[in-house]
């Protein structure tokens, strides 16, 4: 069933992708052009419904998701899309469409920036309370904005980079957090020295190609220099997260992230058993399980995996919330973690937390 659902993604990336590039084809080639019949009509209207309704159910259809709202701002980036793929002459009876798709996205502008505003109308709120929990930032931060904004997508994407920009720089004073039973997840591996090799790699490539576009096409050159700073900014503050939030093992739960990648809350009581078998552990890890294994260039297995007696959520990037049935874990000290968590499970089974 898992098999199912991924090929029916990829079918629905590599459909989305034909239907954007076969309409770019079809006015920007000379081959296109050619193609197109007399009726200049019809096939303009063919171009608009691919674009505003086809490429946006293919692209749920990639995700894996719907949601009425994110249908209707997919459609209106349709019609925005259709103004600079189709020429503006073959547009000329269709105008009043493409404002409209204007005119939709102006709309969720405006929702969106009352949400800004009311986001910065409760920064000093939620600071004060980050500020008074005893929880790591990570997890601290994100309990204040559900509390205030539970179901607001756009405040935790905004959110989800407020902590990468904070991470990257403005952290480089801290120290990682020794309060409790805190254990750290990459020391056993090179994965920090991988992320700042690829930081490496990725400030060449930017000076390499910033160079050869910037003469051609500056447009694309900015483009891809926004998204490389971008990238960088990303790792230092994926790195800076990962060393200052050690797994931090509580009475009652486990509170365990990596980086600003994934993070989880487990309650000892939503865990069902404790997974040793080397031969399990050496298995293929399926969808179902989440991972917080530090990976360089070698193979690597989990020290362990956590069974849950029901799918438990996790943040990703970006504020996504998914749900896993198991966790794999890999620490620098599993044989003293496995201990301290072997004991808090066998209290919360006693029913004592």
């Amino acid at each position: 069933m898992v098999f199912h659902k991924k090929t029916v993604s990829l079918v629905a990336l590599f459909l989305l992708l034909l239907v954007i590039s076969s309409n770019y084809v079809l006015y920007h080639s000379s081959f296109g052009i050619q193609s197109l019949s007399a009726d200049l009509n019809g096939v303009v209207v063919g171009s608009i419904l691919d674009l505003s309704l086809v490429a946006p159910l293919l692209f749920l259809a990639w995700q894996r998701k719907f949601s009425v709202k994110y249908f209707i701002v997919l459609m209106a980036t349709g019609l925005i899309a259709a103004r600079f793929i189709i020429p503006s002459e073959y547009l000329a009876s269709f105008q009043s469409v493409m404002w409209l798709g204007v005119g939709i996205e102006g709309v969720l502008i405006f929702f969106e920036l009352s949400l800004l505003f009311m986001l910065a109308k409760n920064v000093p709120p939620i600071l004060k309370r980050v500020k008074s929990s005893s929880l790591p930032l990570l997890f601290s931060f994100s309990r204040a904005i559900n509390e205030k904004f539970p179901k607001q997508t756009f405040i935790h994407i905004l959110c989800s980079e407020m902590l990468m920009f904070y991470y990257a720089f403005g952290t480089w004073k801290k120290q990682p957090s020794t309060e409790g039973d805190t254990f750290t997840l990459y020391k056993r591996s090179s994965f920090i020295t991988f992320q700042i090799m690829i930081i490496h790699a990725i400030v060449i490539e930017t000076l390499g190609l910033h160079w050869l576009l910037h003469n051609t096409s500056m447009t694309l050159s900015i483009v891809l220099l926004i998204l490389n700073i971008y990238s960088i900014v990303f790792f230092i503050g994926d790195i800076q997260a990962l060393r200052l939030n050690p797994l931090r093992v509580e009475d009652d739960r486990l509170y365990v992230s990596f980086g600003l990648a994934k993070r989880m809350e487990i309650s000892f009581k939503d865990i069902e058993e404790i997974i040793e078998d080397t031969h399990i552990l050496e298995q293929k890890i399926p969808n179902t399980t989440i991972e917080f294994i530090a990976r360089d260039f070698e193979t690597v297995h989990p020290d362990f995996l956590l069974t849950l007696k029901s799918p438990v959520e996790a943040t990703l990037f970006m504020g996504i919330k998914k749900k896993y049935k198991q966790v794999a874990i890999r620490v620098d000290d599993p044989h003293a973690f496995k201990k301290i968590v072997k004991e808090r499970l066998e209290t919360a089974q006693k029913g004592l937390i």
